[in-house]
């Protein structure tokens, strides 16, 4: 399955580059036959994320945030930066203000760790982990602060960096703090997220840190995705924003977690 991502990640990628590409191009660049590439072109037809016409491809006009994840999640980085999108940017901004001086911390992979970095309290002595590209490259690179960035293979659908040497670094990584993200967050099945290849990372950084803090609006409560990665008592504090059922504030509070919650105004007079 994982090879099966990984393939039609690069085949958005490349589309993303190029109108269209011919199958023989793709099968040749990708070294698989035109076949396997005509079956991952039809599931991605079928998802309404490209158009296929005379054995070439091209994505869907005027859809540039839809992006293919897996079989059973469409998401990607880009379409979860679209969605609760005032939610996240208040969330963000109260996750930054606790960052303090001297402190080494550890931004996951995710749409609302993403709209963090603009709020990061610029300090000399603040250290920033990282294997995300863009938020790599929104922090300010002046010496200001030590980034260190863990590298490895590039999987383009969230802009994420995982390898065996990345897991080895984080492992030896020690931050005080840890804002964590997940796609979905149940009650009994703990903390999910859409791929396979970013468990292995959560696990590590989550070993790696003190306080772990996650980061996640409202809608994810309660939703479920694909892979299981952590309990939600793994984590220290909640950050999240007001319109949380009363069910799930009772039952993080029964957790002895600490909750934060950000108020969302009403837009137009009507409850976000």
């Amino acid at each position: 399955m994982k090879k099966k991502e990984e393939r039609m990640s690069q085949i958005i990628a490349m589309l993303h580059e190029q109108d269209t590409i011919y199958v023989r191009d793709l099968a040749s660049r990708l070294n698989v036959t035109e076949m396997t590439i005509r079956r991952d072109l039809e599931e991605l037809r079928a998802s309404g994320i490209i158009q296929r016409f005379h054995g070439k491809a091209r994505l869907t006009p005027n859809d540039p945030d839809c992006l293919y994840e897996n079989i059973e999640n469409e998401y990607s980085l880009l379409s979860a930066s679209t969605t609760m999108n005032i939610e996240k940017e208040l969330i963000a901004r109260h996750a930054a203000s606790l960052i303090e001086p001297g402190d080494v911390i550890i931004l996951d992979n995710g749409s609302t760790t993403d709209k963090m970095v603009p709020h990061i309290p610029i300090h000399k002595d603040l250290t920033v982990v990282c294997y995300n590209l863009n938020i790599l490259t929104q922090l300010p690179h002046n010496g200001e602060m030590k980034l260190l960035f863990a590298g490895g293979y590039f999987h383009p659908s969230d802009q994420m960096f995982e390898s065996p040497e990345n897991l080895n670094f984080l492992r030896t990584i020690r931050a005080n703090k840890l804002f964590l993200s997940a796609s979905g967050v149940h009650s009994k099945l703990g903390m999910t997220c859409a791929h396979d290849f970013e468990v292995s990372v959560k696990q590590a950084v989550i070993q790696s840190s003190l306080t772990k803090i996650l980061v996640a609006d409202s809608s994810k409560f309660g939703a479920l995705k694909t892979v299981c990665f952590a309990q939600l008592d793994d984590v220290d504090i909640v950050v999240t924003d007001s319109n949380l059922s009363e069910e799930w504030i009772n039952t993080i509070n029964e957790m002895g977690i600490q909750l934060e919650i950000v108020d969302v105004p009403e837009v137009s007079g009507v409850p976000r």
